[in-house]
């Protein structure tokens, strides 16, 4: 399987290399240069697998010879071995057509720890073959930050730098990464919006000089072998609910369209799925996107799902890319313009074509609260903001009618434990959600992390200095 940039002046590459490499030399994404498919029998051999082996079949295609079969299964099944319940990824049944996917089962109660847990490890085994070093620098908007070091932390030949915005996270998100004392990670609180953090990020990268002194990587979802890992919960969902003999419907909270972007490459791959729902809190590009066909930036606003306090979401460039039919230029073109005027317009046509698949919706805190609130009252389930989000837009497209089948299942996925936001889950319902007994201490836990300005060179000097590259240790 060979790898290529979203704006085709980067090299095509290898899914090792493009696991190392993070975001392509020219600023762009790594995509797939063609979609594995998978027959009907062969998505319906895949009821009843462990997880791990779900994970297994559909990664293959895409790693390729890069990592052997032996070792690609040990290591996924190494990966998952100790999540919080035995389904890995269980479904729970909310009303007779809605289903949560359950994605807050790993070490740090996100449904990031599904990829990361894998990623880190997939790390090890290709920089041990390669005898190398990583440095990692990441951008966290909650909860990627914390997966990424939990994933990371303590091994030998990666270094972790988590950016993440000064004030803009929950208590439980922030001590989940400021509390893990290794030498290996480093935590830093920028003064700003994740945006400047992820812009911060893409800096790095454009800085070929640094990049190559640091040997530098990313974690983040503009890294493909995340999104790759992630396509797995999607294929488990839905064959435990009857696919690929039945359509499916996923109702998905994002800011940066990763997660939702994995949903539309296990479609690519064959899985029947009449509509993905993008939902969004009031940071609603994508939603205001599917509305009108047009993108424009607006201020971040800070709201009860933090998560998803996002304008810029780097992962859509992977979807214009397949929307204008692998044209690089032509997206290369529209990128710049983006970044240039905050606008975008990829046109009627493109614009319809991904309603195809895609549509939009959003809730305020005040409907926010009021689900979460809803939820509880009706199924005794206490569920996280941003869970809330994607049932809520779920809901509203059933009741509007734009889902018109009856028959086809809605599948919610609840991204975080409700835990990580115990002051908005108390504030709908009046019960304060306990955080698992491996997290029971965390707010005596000590912090360790550095407060930078929102400034390339401050950032760039910092990560410099205390990377233990192969570089400068040479």
């Amino acid at each position: 399987m060979r790898y290529v940039s979203t704006r085709g002046g980067a090299p095509d590459l290898d899914f090792d290399e493009v696991l190392l490499a993070g975001l392509a030399r020219d600023g762009g994404l790594y995509v797939p240069a063609r979609w594995p498919t998978f027959s009907p029998a062969e998505i319906r051999a895949l009821a009843g697998l462990p997880y791990s082996e779900i994970v297994f079949r559909v990664l293959s295609p895409y790693v390729g010879k890069a990592v052997g079969e032996d070792d690609l299964r040990r290591l996924l099944i190494d990966a998952y071995a100790d999540f919080g319940h035995a389904a890995v990824a269980p479904l729970k049944q909310l009303d007779p057509r809605t289903w949560l996917l359950e994605l807050f089962h790993g070490p740090t109660l996100a449904f990031k720890d599904y990829a990361m847990q894998a990623l880190g490890r997939l790390f090890d085994h290709v920089l041990e073959r390669a005898d190398r070093r990583l440095t990692i620098v990441g951008a966290t908007s909650g909860d990627t930050g914390s997966a990424a070091i939990e994933a990371c932390r303590g091994r030998e030949r990666v270094d972790v730098f988590m950016l993440h915005p000064k004030g803009r996270v929950t208590d439980v998100q922030r001590r989940q990464m400021t509390t893990v004392k290794t030498d290996n990670v480093f935590n830093i609180a920028i003064e700003g919006t994740f945006d400047d953090c992820q812009d911060l990020l893409k800096a790095l990268f454009a800085d070929t000089a640094f990049r190559d002194e640091v040997s530098l990587s990313a974690v983040n979802s503009i890294n493909w072998a995340r999104i790759a890992i992630q396509i797995a919960y999607y294929f488990a969902a839905a064959v435990a609910l009857g696919a690929p003999d039945r359509r499916m419907v996923f109702a998905v909270p994002t800011g940066n369209f990763g997660n939702v972007y994995a949903g539309y490459a296990a479609a690519r791959m064959g899985l029947p799925v009449e509509k993905f729902i993008v939902a969004s809190n009031r940071n609603d590009i994508l939603t205001r996107f599917f509305e009108s066909g047009t993108m424009s930036t607006l201020e971040v606003q800070p709201t009860l799902s933090p998560s998803m306090d996002i304008q810029i979401s780097s992962n859509f460039e992977r979807l214009l890319f397949n929307l204008y039919d692998s044209d690089a230029k032509a997206v290369a073109e529209i990128m710049a313009e983006f970044r240039k005027t905050g606008h975008l317009a990829p046109g009627d046509v493109r614009w319809k074509k991904a309603l195809r698949l895609f549509d939009g919706a959003r809730a305020n805190d005040q409907a926010t609260l009021a689900e979460i609130a809803r939820i509880h009252r009706e199924t005794g389930e206490l569920v996280d903001p941003h869970t809330a989000i994607g049932i809520a837009a779920a809901r509203a497209k059933i009741v509007s009618g734009a889902l018109a089948d009856t028959d086809t299942p809605v599948v919610a996925l609840a991204t975080a434990h409700p835990a990580k936001f115990p002051d908005a889950v108390e504030r709908a319902t009046g019960i304060r959600p306990s955080l698992p007994p491996d997290l029971a201490d965390l707010y005596e836990r000590e912090e360790y992390f550095s407060v930078l300005p929102n400034d390339l060179g401050q950032v760039r000097d910092f990560v410099s200095t205390h990377a233990r590259c192969a570089v400068r240790a040479a």
